[in-house]
């Protein structure tokens, strides 16, 4: 789930801020000012669920008073207790002086509005997939359907699996499916049976060990998904602190990014069904992808967020 170039986003500098207590600042609005002042002067680096120092600090001291982001608003201006103050002001100090992503500080990302289980064992969930599920598979989706019926796809692939969250959607979208997930990290695997479980999927969703398709065995499906480690060279040696405390594992795509995508392209024929297709996360590596598989009519998808970042191939134009 490298989503590092394309959506990080650092801040400038800004004069350096005094210590506060808790007792200055009252309103949950008071608390997200002076974290946006902390994140700003710290020029923190922003790639895991937020964009910018606003909806990061909304996010952090949200979850620190136990409030849904959608509940947020609504209590803005409310009075912040001295004891909740008090925990808002230390995860704003871990934040800025570990440079850990804040979503491994609270152990919760949202996807789509739903919440999932992080630590520091998974990248921690950004995909473009997740939104694309609900856009491009459906009779009534305005983007264009790649599957006009989700209650007629059977069996569901998620290639390196993570966090387990991509599964967990697509488990949601395709109410009749089973789904299979598989990631090589172990410590993923136990972060996404948590999820799985906490969604109440574990009679849909089936976890596996192993690089890639090997522990299938034969099993065929009406949609591959995945979202592989694609980051080159390059960018593994830019990447900010932020993003250095997420496994290298589920960033390092080789020199040039695309060497889990080739193995990705080359033996996805075998497990997709006749009418099946492949959905892949590929960053900002369209270009290279195109070079790379000129042969391929692939067909990139647009989000809200992204152009291009994601390509969509047929079993019959892969085989």
């Amino acid at each position: 789930m490298v989503r590092v170039s394309k959506k990080t986003v650092r801040s400038r500098a800004a004069p350096k801020f005094a210590k506060v207590g808790p007792s200055e600042l009252l309103t949950l609005l008071d608390f997200v000012r002076y974290a946006v002042s902390r994140f700003v002067e710290a020029k923190l680096a922003f790639a895991h669920g937020t964009t910018d120092p606003v909806s990061e600090a909304a996010f952090l001291i949200g979850e620190a008073l136990h409030l849904n982001p959608d509940q947020f608003e609504g209590f803005a201006h409310a009075r912040v207790a001295a004891a909740e103050g008090k925990t808002i002001l230390d995860l704003i100090h871990q934040r800025v002086t570990t440079r850990k992503p804040a979503a491994y500080l609270v152990n919760k990302i949202y996807m789509r509005g739903l919440p999932f289980y992080v630590d520091e064992r998974v990248i921690v969930p950004r995909s473009f997939i997740g939104e694309l599920l609900e856009s491009h598979f459906g009779a009534d989706s305005e983007a264009g359907s790649l599957i006009d019926d989700p209650t007629a796809v059977e069996r569901v692939l998620d290639l390196c699996t993570g966090s387990g969250c991509l599964a967990v959607l697509a488990a949601y979208h395709f109410p009749n499916a089973a789904v299979d997930a598989v990631d090589i990290s172990k410590g993923a695997l136990e972060v996404a049976t948590r999820n799985v479980s906490e969604h109440g999927l574990d009679d849909r969703i089936s976890l596996y060990r192993g690089d890639l398709f090997a522990p299938l065995g034969g099993n065929k499906y009406d949609l591959i998904i995945t979202n592989p480690p694609y980051v080159d060279a390059e960018g593994m040696a830019a990447l900010p602190p932020e993003c250095r405390a997420e496994p290298k594992l589920a960033f390092d795509g080789g020199p040039d990014g695309l060497d889990v995508v080739r193995r990705i392209l080359r033996e996805a024929p075998d497990y997709l069904t006749p009418d099946g297709g492949l959905i892949c996360e590929i960053g900002r590596g369209r270009d290279l992808v195109d070079e790379a598989f000129p042969e391929l009519p692939l067909l990139w998808l647009d989000t809200e967020d992204s152009e291009g970042e994601v390509f969509w191939i047929s079993a019959a134009d892969l085989g």
